[in-house]
Parts: structure tokens; sequence; C-alpha cells
């Protein structure tokens, strides 16, 4: 299996207030980088893909070895930018993406290696932390033609419509994403 990691950063963040999410920190470092360090020290992936949108994010990515792509559409919600990166891991051979979002830091490596190599007879393989679905999720190549192409819902809407496609797996991490400050304060 020939897996490519695509980590959502492309939104306003309109729930934020001032400033950008993405780039906001926790322990010092931004949102972004956490997320793209843990999907790097999966140790799984054959390369890890950023979609940003309307932020440019390059900055927060120094020295990391991702490619960072561009969803010109990125206010149409987060469909488009999962289609951005669905088109470059397609473009790059891959079997399946394991996808996660930028503004959940307490998602970790384990994480993302847990749901990229969990056996499955299932095209789609969702994180469970705390009993919860969330992030990251593995989407076969053979479930992309299906996912949406508009609005604000990535795997979410499949996954409801198609429980039988779907197979979950128990995480360490914590799934809570920061939407609001006063979510970046409780990380803080």
């Amino acid at each position: 299996m020939s897996l490519v990691a695509v980590v959502l950063a492309a939104g306003g963040s309109s729930r934020f207030g001032d400033g950008a999410k993405q780039l906001a920190e926790v322990g010092g470092r931004p949102l972004l980088a956490i997320a793209v360090d843990a999907a790097l020290g999966a140790g799984c992936f054959v390369a890890v893909l950023v979609v940003q949108g309307a932020v440019d994010c390059r900055a927060a990515l120094a020295g990391r070895d991702v490619v960072v792509l561009e969803n010109p559409d990125w206010a149409a919600g987060m469909a488009t930018s999962l289609q951005v990166g669905l088109a470059e891991a397609g473009r790059r051979g891959a079997t399946a993406v394991v996808v996660g979002l930028a503004d959940q830091p307490g998602v970790g490596a384990d994480d993302w290696r847990t749901v990229a190599l969990a056996p499955s007879a299932t095209p789609i393989v969702v994180a469970t932390q705390g009993g919860r679905r969330g992030n990251p999720v593995r989407l076969d190549r053979s479930v992309w033609d299906e996912l949406p192409v508009e609005g604000d819902e990535g795997a979410r809407a499949l996954m409801a419509r198609r429980s039988d496609l779907v197979t979950a797996v128990a995480c360490p991490g914590d799934a809570a994403d920061v939407d609001t400050v006063e979510d970046l304060e409780r990380w803080n």
C-alpha cells in the first residue's frame, strides 16, 4: 500500500477571531507544525501534503519535508481542500490517503500510524479517541470518487451514508480541535 498523508490547513479561521489559527501556537509551536510533525513522525507515508488556502503557511513549515498545495477555492469549504489533496495523492500513485486537520494538537504520530497501518477489510478507517470518532481518517482510493466535492465536510458525509465501508480503530490521542481563542487557551 502506498500511503500519503494529507493535512488540511486551508480554512479562514472564521470563529478564531484575529489571526489564523493554523499559525497560532501551543507550547511555542504553530498548530500546523504540530499536525505536520505528527504525520511525519508516523514514519509510514511516502509523502506528506499540506493544503493551504486562506493563509500562507510555508514559514511555519520551514525545514520540514512536506509538499504545500494551494486551494484557490478554500472558501467553498473543506471538501475542496480534500479534493486538492486527493488529486495530488493520485498523481503520486497513492493507493490510500490518511487525512488529518491542522487544528488538533492532541492528535499525535501514534494516531496517524495506527490509522494508516490498521488492518481492515473496509476502505475507510477512522480514529476514535475517547470513544468518539475523529481524525485522522484513512481513505482507500476506491472511495475517492464518492467523497464530496463541495461544502464544508470531508469524509464524514460518506461515513454517515455508508457505515458498511468504515472500520473504527482506537487511538491514544485527543481529537479536540482549536476553533476559538478560548480553545487555544485551554491547550496552553
